[in-house]
């Protein structure tokens, strides 16, 4: 099911010339499927950070990161301006505040660089659609989950000094039928993901926006 949400919409993206990044950032690495997928698309070198000892190890096995941390997302401690893709797959429904993911993912980004972001569509956690696993001999556990409206992403993102360059967004279509039944009867048509791809802006552009004036109250 979550290649139907994050892969094939990494698929899909013509901003980003996988092949010519050289050094990646993989941040909420997970189970290193994003690591993997970018991997067999020609990306170089490729450092994962994860929250969880239990999804690096499974990371680990797989044999694509050059490098795994224990640590968050917005703290990295990568290196400053030295990766040319960051990335962040299905975890940005996880956090309460955008702001810090958009300003590490600046931060670690060489000019030029390009910072792809997948997310969980705000209309589907609105459907009550959340993310959640099964427990070992019990029920599914839900996990945590802040909606975030495209809005949120944009004053995030330019915030932090970015500018958008792509956007795609993936719909509950016959690819579902066979993974997921119920959803595919049920939300058909229904938009499950969607990915951003931004690129910082130029420095006058971000000078501009830090001084533009307040909107007066009404």
């Amino acid at each position: 099911m979550f290649d139907l949400l994050d892969i094939r919409l990494l698929e899909r993206l013509a901003a980003v010339d996988w092949p010519a990044c050289d050094r990646a950032a993989d941040l909420a690495c997970g189970t290193g499927r994003t690591g993997a997928w970018l991997k067999a698309a020609g990306v170089g070198r490729i450092d994962g950070i994860d929250l969880t000892p239990e999804m690096l190890a499974k990371a680990r096995a797989r044999g694509v990161h050059d490098d795994l941390v224990l640590g968050d997302l917005a703290a990295t401690g990568f290196e400053t301006g030295a990766y040319d893709l960051v990335t962040a797959c299905l975890v940005d429904e996880h956090l309460a505040d955008l702001r810090p993911l958009y300003r590490e993912a600046h931060r670690l980004l060489a000019p030029g660089g390009r910072f792809v972001l997948v997310g969980y569509h705000p209309h589907f956690l609105m459907l009550g659609i959340v993310t959640h696993f099964d427990r070992p001999g019990g029920g599914p556990v839900a996990i945590r989950s802040h909606v975030h409206l495209t809005s949120d992403h944009v004053a995030a993102a330019h915030a932090a000094g970015f500018r958008l360059q792509e956007m795609a967004e993936n719909v509950v279509d016959d690819d579902w039928r066979d993974v997921k039944p119920k959803w595919h009867a049920r939300y058909r048509h229904h938009p499950a993901s969607f990915a951003l791809v931004w690129t910082p802006a130029p420095v006058a552009a971000k000078i501009v926006a830090d001084h533009l004036p307040e909107a007066a109250p009404c």
